[in-house]
């Protein structure tokens, strides 16, 4: 990916290169300030010479509602770290200035964003070297307070559509949605599962035929290498986040083991009996 591609136009190419090469794009989440704000940044700038694919930044929020107890445990030790939306995007500066060329998108929830100011918010990520935003409390019906901006940034605005999705659910996030759409992969919040629901394939078949070529990119229990590999060829990237913020709990080295084990697996062929 060239220096200059930033915002929808490095999403693209990420999944292009990523199809190109005959899988899914890995995107790992990680929330700023866990367990410090040096080792969140070292363990994003250390999965970035793994060959991840692109990032969710995680911006901590007190009631992160969609997450399960991991990862709202970190995200509370970084608020009680200080960590603010000012100090996520210094973040993504510093990430940029380590030569972290990666897709970046934001990920934290509504309030944080108004209280900073939307349009304020957008700007400012774009400067800091971000390239979209995932708002997991924001209804597509509410998408016009933050879809001006992002158009305007030429950002992604990624929203999200799970098994309950009704037909005008999935059909009114892909007219908003740009840059991908995010799956949940089950009902419920964030979280390492065991395995994954058996009906995937059925429900990213109903979602492709009201999507058309969005990319779709799944998420919520994928923490295996199997679950990695199946997933890969159902749609056109994955997100991991509870698993390597469990291993953020051991050290830097621990979380960056795990991205490699979790790309690695989509370089291999699955066994056939």
């Amino acid at each position: 990916m060239t220096e200059q591609a930033r915002g929808l136009s490095a999403i693209h190419t990420m999944f292009e290169a990523a199809k190109a090469d005959g899988r899914a794009a890995f995107m790992p989440y990680f929330p700023i300030g866990f367990p410090n704000y040096d080792d969140s940044v070292d363990a994003l700038y250390e999965m970035s010479r793994v060959g991840v694919d692109g990032f969710e930044i995680g911006i901590p929020f007190s009631d992160p509602l969609a997450d399960g107890p991991v990862i709202q445990e970190a995200t509370q030790i970084a608020l009680n770290n200080g960590i603010t939306v000012r100090k996520c995007l210094q973040a993504v500066r510093d990430l940029r200035a380590k030569g972290v060329e990666q897709p970046m998108l934001m990920m934290g929830y509504i309030n944080p964003l108004l209280s900073y100011g939307i349009d304020r918010f957008v700007a400012d990520a774009k400067a800091a070297g971000a390239d979209g935003l995932i708002v997991p409390d924001l209804p597509p019906e509410e998408g016009a307070l933050f879809s001006d901006a992002c158009a305007r940034e030429d950002m992604a605005l990624v929203f999200f559509l799970a098994p309950t999705s009704s037909t005008e659910r999935i059909a009114l996030v892909a007219q908003q949605a740009s840059g991908f759409i995010y799956v949940v992969s089950l009902t419920g919040v964030t979280g390492e599962r065991t395995a994954l629901p058996v009906d995937l394939t059925a429900f990213i078949q109903r979602l492709r035929k009201q999507t058309g070529d969005t990319p779709l990119v799944m998420g919520f229990g994928i923490s295996q290498p199997e679950q990695v590999r199946m997933v890969s060829e159902l749609v056109d990237g994955f997100a991991v986040g509870s698993a390597l913020v469990r291993a953020g709990k051991q050290s830097v080295a621990a979380v960056t083991d795990l991205a490699n084990t979790l790309r690695r697996a989509l370089d291999e062929q699955p066994q056939v009996d």
